[in-house]
Parts: structure tokens; sequence; C-alpha cells
């Protein structure tokens, strides 16, 4: 009689919010760097904006009315148009090669893996909409704003981070990392769908075309700075002129890059362009953005106003209530429905710290606030000071939950960072090594030797004392 074949184990699923591999926790520990030195310049073009546009308000205005560019190609916009469509699209190309390597290498390649940042980004996305709806609804206001809400700033919810001196372990921040790059990607798709305008075919099917040469160009591998950027120059312009944002043609362009590496390449071609647009993107176009666009009159009566008006009460609720049940409920019935148990270092209360953290919601919650009232100066005014005011807010609730166990993210920061055995590759990283431990054996026999030494020679020193008097 044959033997019954015995079952395939089922390899341990990962905790929730558990360890990042070494590779993936470099990556990220390298382009949150950046974004929080782009998130503190963010916070200061922002405070730059308000201070002008409170203090000087004729000039602010002045400048970013000022026109500019070739109006034979339809571009002589203003400078704050120029910031929001042409600046903006750098940041939408990172955000499209950070997704394109999420989802080839990084933490949604594997779909059960992906599922818990999805859900949690969704829910995210859908509450903070559900709740401006209510609200407006309730206040028989507009429900044209009903996705300024639902984007997460991850460059100011590191600003605010770096601000109170909180570091993260590498688990959430990968957590707040991903959450965020899947926001992007719903954006960039509320962004084309919904505000898309009457479509010029001929200027879209030559932006196709571009497309089309761009990704041929990369496909062949064909090298060159000079080729690539007048030629994506000449994309972001036909798509401008073809009524879709042009924002659009930047995500486009970085989810076209090659992100995973071949055999011998530290870095694939999409990780390398990463790397150098992005101190681009987080340390000019997005600061730039931010000082053209946040620059809003701020009064008493203003910000009262605020709270008053159904569209711009939905904004706050959305950012501040919206965002962190969307997040928080999210992450608890995913990891419910799939059985993740929680990372044993961490608890329940850290996953709602960090969901209030995203309702911090500026770049692109300014844009949409913009594309969604536009031609309404007075309603996106308000909107933006809604904005900065529901951002301001959950940020300071952030603060609150993330100071009330900071001293258990530096124990646990500190953990993964050690390196004893001197070899570059934190410890932790470092446990199924057999040549870790032989040398860890080895640093310990010479510390004890040092010790014997040590020893001997005060019972030495002791021995040669004269005795002293009784």
């Amino acid at each position: 009689m044959a033997q019954p074949t015995p079952p395939t184990p089922t390899p341990p699923q990962r905790p929730l919010l558990g360890r990042l591999s070494l590779p993936e926790r470099n990556y990220v520990a390298e382009a949150l760097r950046t974004e929080t030195v782009g998130g503190m310049l963010l916070l200061v073009a922002a405070v730059a904006a308000l201070v002008w546009a409170n203090a000087f308000g004729g000039s602010y205005d002045a400048v970013s009315d000022f026109h500019f560019g070739p109006g034979f190609l339809g571009l002589d916009l203003s400078v704050a148009h120029w910031a929001a469509d042409g600046l903006l699209a750098v940041f939408f190309f990172v955000a499209g090669v950070e997704l394109k390597r999420e989802l080839v290498a990084g933490e949604l390649r594997d779909p059960k893996a992906a599922a818990l940042p999805v859900v949690a980004a969704l829910c995210g996305m859908a509450v903070p909409a559900l709740v401006y709806a209510v609200t407006t609804l309730a206040g028989g206001g507009s429900m044209d704003g009903w996705a300024v809400p639902t984007a997460t700033d991850i460059a100011f919810a590191l600003a605010v981070l770096a601000v109170i001196g909180t570091s993260l372990p590498s688990a959430l921040r990968a957590f707040l990392l991903t959450l965020a790059v899947v926001d992007d990607l719903f954006a960039i798709l509320i962004i084309a769908v919904f505000f898309t305008s009457d479509l010029n075919f001929l200027a879209l099917g030559g932006a196709v075309l571009g497309l089309a040469v761009f990704y041929l160009l990369l496909r062949f591998e064909v090298r060159g700075w000079y080729i690539y950027i007048p030629l994506a120059l000449v994309i972001w312009g036909l798509m401008y002129n073809s009524g879709i944002h042009a924002t659009i043609a930047g995500v486009a362009m970085g989810l076209m890059l090659r992100c995973s590496r071949r055999e011998g390449e530290k870095r694939s071609p999409g990780e390398h362009i990463e790397h150098l647009v992005r101190p681009l993107s987080a340390g000019i176009a997005v600061p730039l953005f931010a000082l053209f666009s946040a620059g809003v009159a701020l009064n008493g009566e203003a910000l009262a106003g605020v709270f008053t008006r159904p569209e711009t009460l939905g904004v706050v609720l959305g950012l501040v209530v919206g965002k962190t049940v969307g997040i928080f409920g999210g992450t608890y019935l995913a990891a419910r429905f799939t059985k993740a148990e929680l990372n044993k270092d961490l608890a329940w209360a850290d996953v709602l710290a960090l969901a209030s953290l995203a309702g911090i919601g500026f770049t692109v919650s300014l844009l949409i606030g913009e594309l969604a009232f536009e031609g309404d100066t007075e309603m996106v005014n308000e909107i933006k000071a809604a904005v900065l005011l529901g951002s301001l807010i959950a940020a300071l609730l952030a603060c609150v939950l993330l100071k009330m166990r900071v001293r258990k993210y530096k124990e646990l920061l500190d953990a993964e960072e050690l390196d004893e055995d001197e070899s570059g590759v934190p410890d932790i990283y470092e446990q199924d090594d057999p040549q870790y431990h032989l040398r860890m054996a080895a640093i310990l026999e010479r510390k004890a030797a040092e010790h014997r030494r040590l020893a001997e020679e005060r019972a030495g020193a002791a021995s040669d004392k004269p005795n002293s008097p009784a």
C-alpha cells in the first residue's frame, strides 16, 4: 500500500509590521532620508508662503499670477500654474518609479503581503471621502471636493517626525511609505478620471506616440539624458494640451522604467534614476509648488469659517477623523480576515498613531482642491485653509500618540542598528549566519582575555601593598 504523500509545509507568514529584509530596509531608509529633508524644506516653504501672502499679499498675488512661456504651444502659464502642472510632474514621476519598484521588488510584489497596505490605503481614502460627503450633504454644500481629504503627504509627515524627534522602527516606516505609494496611485487615478477636461485627441495621440517612443528607447537600452529629457518635455507639453492633467505624463514615464535588478547590478535603472531625481523632487519641485499654492489669507474670520462652511469642515474632518478611522480600521479588518498576527514588539496603538500621522494631506490635497474648484478663487483659498488646518490638527494628534511610545521606538531602532561585530550589517540580520557567531565568539574571547589580564594586574598590585595598620 502506497504511503500517503505528506502535505507540503506552509511557509511561516510574516507578522503584520514584521521585520523587513535587509535590502528593503536599506532602500526604505535611503528613500525616507531624502523625503525627510524634503519635508523640512516643504514645511519652510509652506510657512514662507503663509507669511508672504498675509504680510505682502499684493506681491504674492502678482508673482503667482505672472504669466510666461511659449503661447504658440499653448503653454503661456502663470507661475502658480507652472508649479502645479510642471514641477509636480517631477514629483509624480518619482511616484511612478516608486510604485513600479514596489510592484516588482518591494512590499507589493507578493499579493498576500500587499493585501494589507492596499486595503489600509483604500479604506484610508474611502472613509475620508465618505466623511466629506456626509458633512457636506448635511450642510447643503458642494460635493466637488470629495477627493481633497483622500491624500497623504509622506514628506510632510516625515518632517513632523523629524521636528518632534521621533524615529520610527523600519517596519512602521515601510508601512507608512507603502501606504503613501498606494495612496499616490489612487490619487493619480482620481486626477486622471475625474479632473480631465475636454479632450484634444490630436495632442493626446501625440503624447501616446511620445510615450511609445520613450518605452522603445528604454526597451532597447538607449542611454543619454540628452535624449530622454527633451522627449519627456515634449510628452509633458502634449499631455497638458490634451486636456488630461499633465502630471499623468510623469507617472506614465516613471512606470515604464525597469526596476528589477539583473545579475551583477547593485541598482536597477529605475532605482538609479529615482536616486538622482528624488532630491530634485523633494528638495525643489514640491517646496516650490507649496510656496505658490499654500499662500492663503488667514485671519480669525477665515479660520472660523473653516468650521462653519460644510465643504471646508468636511475636508478637516476627512483628514483628521476619516484618515485615522479608515487606515486603522482597514488594517485591523485586514489582519483579522487574513489571520495575520501583529509584530510582538508593536501594539495596535502604534497603528493608530501611524493612521493619525497619515491625516497630514498637503501637496496632493492642495492640487486636488485647485482642480475641484477651478475658477472659484474664494472657495479654492478656503479649501486650502482647511487642508492646512486639518493637516496641523492631524500632526498635533499624531505627535501626542507617537510621543507616548517614543521610548519603545528608540529601543527597537537601537536593536535594528546594533552592529557589535562591525561587519557593516546589523546583528539582527545575522543570527542565522555561523560566521557572525564565530566573529562574536572571537570578540568576546578577546574581551575575556583583557579582563583576565586586568584582574591579574589588580591582584598583583593589591598583594604588593604593605599591610595596613589594624
